[in-house]
């Protein structure tokens, strides 16, 4: 059972220290370990404190072509964008699309909202639901959003789902396998219960295991999402980065 690649790392393009190493030194982590392939997923643009600029995108995509004549890893460009309104809107602009090789999607707080309602709707309602219960009007205004988001965009990777943001996950999930989508089984932290990923697997739901590192040395450091499939039996088949590497929707289309 062998790990072959790795979508949501972070780089020093998160700002402000939240990512800590080049996307060279992620890249050599990688080949290191026995990785193939691995994305550059920064956080998204609106992300007020650690998003990566828009003008610092043809830099990262020129670090990403030297990692890759010097490590002989598969480097993708790719996003973490943010979920910005209750509407399923995102912080990645059509037009940035072009330049991605990747998209992955979650939800983090501290990030500029489409309008000031959605601010106090989701990021401030959020944030109260780790303190008070969430109640079963926000489970279904973060659902409804996350399914938005999963018909407007083609978004390859949902990125630690329910974390910070409570939401019917098999409905998330089913929707996402419809659109061609992979949950992530997450290696710092998984938001769901085992018996929700065997109800996941049971509908043909599709996981990726992704490290988010934030540091070059946690690149390829997934042994807490590979106990669980080992643990609960999910079948690799249904592991997009086990013994394979898993095809998004932009090498999708070129076939």
């Amino acid at each position: 059972m062998l790990l072959l690649g790795d979508y949501h790392t972070h780089t020093k393009y998160s700002r402000h220290g939240h990512g800590k190493g080049t996307v060279l030194e992620n890249a050599s982590v990688a080949s290191n370990k026995g990785l193939k392939q691995i994305a550059i997923s920064d956080h998204g643009f609106n992300h007020m404190f650690y998003g990566v600029r828009r003008r610092e995108i043809p830099q990262v995509r020129e670090d990403i072509w030297n990692a890759k004549e010097v490590t002989g890893v598969d480097v993708l460009l790719g996003v973490e964008a943010n979920l910005i309104s209750s509407d399923g809107a995102i912080d990645v602009k059509i037009e940035d699309l072009e330049y991605l090789d990747i998209l992955l999607m979650g939800f983090h707080n501290l990030v500029r909202m489409d309008s000031n309602k959605d601010f106090f709707k989701i990021n401030i309602a959020n944030m109260l639901s780790g303190v008070f219960a969430p109640s079963k009007e926000l489970i279904n205004r973060n659902t409804t959003a996350f399914l938005k988001a999963l018909d407007k965009y083609p978004i390859d990777i949902i990125t630690h789902l329910n974390y910070g943001c409570p939401v019917d996950t098999l409905a998330v999930a089913k929707l996402a396998k419809e659109k061609g989508t992979y949950v992530e089984l997450n290696g710092k932290r998984i938001n769901f219960t085992e018996q929700e990923i065997v109800t996941m697997a049971s509908e043909g739901v599709n996981f990726i295991i992704n490290s988010d590192a934030h540091s070059p040395d946690r690149v390829g450091e997934c042994n807490h999402a590979l106990n669980l499939i080992y643990k609960l039996g999910i079948p690799l088949s249904q592991v997009a980065n086990i013994d394979k590497l898993p095809t998004f929707h932009k090498t999708r289309s070129k076939h």
